[in-house]
């Protein structure tokens, strides 16, 4: 198995490349959506909205993701309430695939930041905080983000490691076109249906080594 032909065939870049494209987009969402949402929901206690969007975020933990992601079609597909309103852009194309890898991470992202926060230390923080009359901008940006640093750094090296390594969602809103659409993960599936078992080892030896380095980055910042 030659290697270095394999890692620079171009069917090997172009899902590669796309894959890092797709985690670079979704972890910028996990950093303006993901963890705001996990200090609101941190702060929150009880009431229907708050249950409603709690149940929401972990639905990606325990529901199959081949079964959310035709959920994701239903909602975003041609005949769907989005694409009524907005036209069909998201179903097999690029929106398509970051929102798969997006919602897939998004409970690792939540969930960690969400446990902190909820501490006795962090709760103490925020109690404190109100009392000397701080803003709830400033308790976010300079108290609480910097509290939960090693929690927000943790979950979006795992949401990264779930987006590299999904394959239900994205198959079902991307629709795996060779060339287009077809992330590294997907393209293992591909190499196997077609018998190309060498490249398939090779392609799930590089996803392998990215998790480990993940990994490992990981804990050592936890660690640290």
């Amino acid at each position: 198995m030659d290697m270095q032909a394999l890692l620079f065939d171009d069917a090997t870049l172009k899902p590669l490349l796309l894959s890092g494209k797709i985690i670079l987009i979704s972890s910028l969402l996990h950093l303006l959506i993901s963890v705001p949402l996990a200090c609101w929901l941190a702060r929150r206690r009880g009431g229907i909205i708050t249950v409603i969007i709690d149940t929401l975020v972990t639905l990606p933990l325990i529901f199959p993701p081949i079964a959310m992601g035709f959920g994701l079609l239903l909602f975003f597909g041609r005949h769907g309430y989005f694409s009524r309103v907005f036209g069909d852009v998201i179903v097999f194309n690029f929106p398509g695939l970051v929102i798969a890898a997006f919602i897939a991470g998004l409970p690792l992202v939540v969930r960690p930041i969400q446990a902190v926060l909820r501490s006795p230390e962090a709760v103490r923080l925020y109690e404190l905080a109100v009392l000397l009359g701080k803003r709830d901008v400033t308790i976010f940006t300079c108290i609480l983000l910097p509290y939960a640093k090693r929690s927000i750094a943790a979950g979006m090296i795992l949401a990264t490691g779930r987006a590299l390594g999904e394959v239900g969602m994205t198959l079902m809103l991307g629709g795996n076109i060779v060339g287009r659409t077809n992330t590294l993960s997907l393209e293992i599936y591909n190499a196997v249906f077609n018998g190309e078992f060498e490249r398939a080892a090779f392609l799930s030896i590089l996803v392998g080594v990215i998790a480990t380095v993940l990994f490992l980055f990981m804990k050592k910042l936890t660690n640290s």
